[in-house]
């Protein structure tokens, strides 16, 4: 099957097949957030990005392999429901950003900042901190050596422009000026985006959007 990165809250998780690792993309939860499995297919070695919301669908997803790890991308209520339950089950390892680490109530194990890396299995996350939306958001981007970079933003990117930034001038410029510099800046067109909630993206899709976004603001 092809991915397609289209889910809905209460069906069935969307595959991503890469060489090296599988992207399981989920929807959860009254604001239909998005949770990503990542798994690593040399050891099967699992983590999950945002346990957002109804645990019981994320541990099925999850499975018997359980997970070692659960990041948390930014401090918002709806990307952390689940983390208690979740972490309960599975004694997963936490990471967040550090600048948002104290907003999130399940302790933070890792606290990570910009250019850190987060293991699963041999894959390797590298954290891109992005201010703006939350003090703390971060993105983590794969770069698969086999192909194109992928890159799960949280809610500081989706199609058609950057997270909420609730009409504050400074945080938003704070958070396109990120995005331009860390993702655009630095990531090819290829590269696939992942975003906290709704449809998938890429960079190549959004890039020429940018002037456009940064004049109207939001």
């Amino acid at each position: 099957m092809t991915y397609s990165g289209v889910v809905k809250v209460g069906g069935p998780a969307d595959v991503h097949e890469l060489t090296d690792l599988m992207i399981s993309k989920v929807a959860v939860g009254p604001m239909d957030n998005n949770a990503y499995l990542l798994r690593c297919r040399a050891t099967g070695e699992q983590l999950l990005i945002d346990a957002a919301a109804e645990p019981d669908t994320l541990l099925r997803l999850i499975g018997d392999d359980s997970i070692a790890s659960v990041v948390t991308t930014h401090r918002h209520g709806d990307h952390w429901q689940a983390l208690a339950d979740v972490v309960a089950a599975t004694g997963a390892r936490t990471y967040a950003g550090r600048d948002d680490a104290e907003g999130i109530p399940v302790p933070t194990d890792v606290p990570v900042e910009d250019g850190d890396t987060i293991r699963v299995g041999r894959v390797e996350l590298t954290v891109r901190h992005l201010m703006g939306h939350t003090p703390g958001s971060i993105a983590l981007v794969y770069d698969d050596p086999h192909g194109h970079p992928h890159v799960f933003t949280g809610d500081c990117l989706f199609p058609g422009g950057v997270g909420n930034t609730h009409d504050d001038p400074k945080a938003f410029t704070d958070l396109l000026n990120g995005v331009e510099e860390k993702l655009f800046g630095q990531l090819p067109d290829e590269t696939w985006v992942y975003p906290g909630h709704g449809k998938d993206t890429t960079l190549g899709d959004e890039r020429p959007k940018l002037p456009e976004w940064r004049e109207r603001g939001w």
